[in-house]
């Protein structure tokens, strides 16, 4: 029989042997029935305690109890660039005109100066010319044939057209609603307050998809450049045609490809970077990177720095492991920066690794068995997964997160908020390949307007558009 109720022995032993059966029955299920409803309710603490210190959410979604870490203590320096410092000023533009100032006297004694300066200091002032619109009439005579009377008109000539849009506005549109999350109704306003180009928000759909396709071979090149190189991928939430979609991101050194589709799982990433894929991926911990081997894989450690703020936050037998998982994680930290900022050897920077990784694994093994159910599921996988922990300590030019992917759709959930996703799998590819192209465009510092404009003329030309490969360093 099982554990009597918690009532005096003498009064248990007057209860008949099958009523106290009963009870006892009774008893187990109600035990059985709390304790679930405890489990549950600690789930749902922990759930309303999530943010973005113990969670992958954003600091906006953040409650105005949430505690930021506080502020670090002056460093003593004065404001502004260090000494050491590289130098940014405003780079010289070739200028449209040019003003030479000469002093006629000397400032001091006010005798006259001639002659000139072979260097003279350059002062240049930037302005805008007066926004119009560059108009092209294309007069098409229809004349009438004297033998027989059909009439024939003139036809266009090549690379001019059909419609009313020129090559450098169709890119100018398609710039302001992919890159700059402009709607369709204020790309219409913004080029006709700016411009005076009358344009109607049809008008910016038919440009935006015109532009999806001259970009698709465009795409198409960098996806299989991206599949040569070590990545940072990542993947958002999304809405197309009111279903649940997510737009993935991959990111490379020279070159990002964006992508959108109806699924979050494997099959997204064997698409994206294809079944042999064998470069260094770095990723969160979601299941569908786990077919890449362990060797060709770095966890992002700014994501485990919040799992293990959530172990300590649950205060249960699992937040010492969070603390000591958090002082290993501060560790790595700290040595990798000055490895990033070149004051520390790489040889140094592994010996140092050696016995944080050796106190990290010691962390993980004692948090498999303390108790919490969930910091237990979490160290036994980072267990599992322990080879993709360290990967950038082996492999150069490695990060130890993935913040270069993250930084990538930060843009993405903007525009999300704002415009709820794309209407049809034709506005998804726009989003993705104009996406796809400026997010390049600005990793290899080219112009991002003058590409777009070169696409849009080649396709007019009907050539192919301009590739967007790196070129080798000669």
């Amino acid at each position: 029989m099982g554990r009597k109720p918690p009532i005096p022995t003498e009064l248990w032993e007057q209860v008949p042997a099958t009523a106290q059966a009963a009870l006892l029955v009774v008893l187990k299920q109600y035990e059985e029935h709390i304790a679930r409803l405890e489990e549950r309710i600690r789930g749902l603490e922990e759930h309303v305690g999530k943010n973005s210190t113990n969670s992958s959410r954003p600091p906006s979604s953040d409650a105005p109890a949430v505690k930021r870490a506080p502020p670090k203590d002056a460093s003593g320096r004065a404001r502004g660039g260090q000494p050491g410092h590289a130098l940014h000023a405003r780079p010289l533009l070739p200028p449209d005109r040019c003003i030479p100032l000469k002093p006629t006297t000397c400032r001091r004694c006010g005798r006259a100066l001639h002659g000139d300066d072979p260097e003279p200091r350059r002062h240049q002032v930037i302005d805008l010319p007066e926004p119009k619109p560059d108009v092209t009439e294309y007069q098409l005579h229809r004349l009438a044939c004297p033998c027989c009377g059909t009439t024939t008109c003139a036809p266009l000539p090549a690379g001019v057209p059909t419609g009313q849009s020129g090559p450098c506005l169709q890119a100018t549109t398609a710039l302001l609603t992919g890159a700059y999350r402009l709607s369709k109704r204020q790309a219409e306003a913004l080029l006709g307050d700016l411009f005076g180009v009358p344009l109607s928000a049809g008008e910016v759909c038919a440009l935006e998809q015109q532009t999806a396709a001259v970009l698709a071979p465009v795409v198409e090149e960098l996806q299989h450049f991206c599949r040569t190189q070590p990545a940072n991928v990542d993947e958002t939430g999304w809405r197309q045609e009111r279903r649940r979609a997510w737009l993935w991101v991959v990111v490379t050194n020279l070159a990002s490809v964006f992508h959108i589709a109806l699924s979050r799982g494997a099959t997204v990433v064997h698409e994206l970077l294809g079944e042999a894929y064998r470069q260094v991926l770095t990723t969160d911990r979601w299941s569908a990177y786990n077919g890449q081997p362990l060797r060709y894989r770095q966890l992002c450690w700014a994501h485990l720095q919040r799992d293990f703020q959530a172990m300590v936050d649950r205060g249960n037998a699992g937040s010492a492991i969070g603390e000591e998982l958090l002082c290993c994680a501060e560790d790595l930290f700290t040595w990798w920066y000055r490895v990033r900022d070149g004051t520390l050897s790489r040889a140094t920077f592994r010996n140092y690794m050696g016995t944080v990784r050796t106190m990290t694994r010691e962390a993980l093994e004692a948090g498999r068995v303390c108790g919490c159910a969930k910091t237990s599921a979490t160290c036994a996988e980072l267990l599992k997964m322990e080879a993709a922990l360290w990967t950038f300590v082996r492999v150069e030019g490695i990060e130890p997160t993935n913040n270069a992917a993250e930084r990538a759709v930060r843009h993405v959930v903007q525009w999300r908020k704002t415009s709820y996703g794309t209407d049809s799998q034709a506005g998804s590819q726009f989003v993705a390949r104009i996406l796809s192209v400026v997010a390049t465009c600005r990793q290899q510092g080219r112009h991002v307007l003058g590409y777009l404009t070169q696409c849009c003329q080649a396709a007019l030309h009907g050539v192919p558009a301009p590739s967007l490969l790196p070129q080798p360093s000669s």
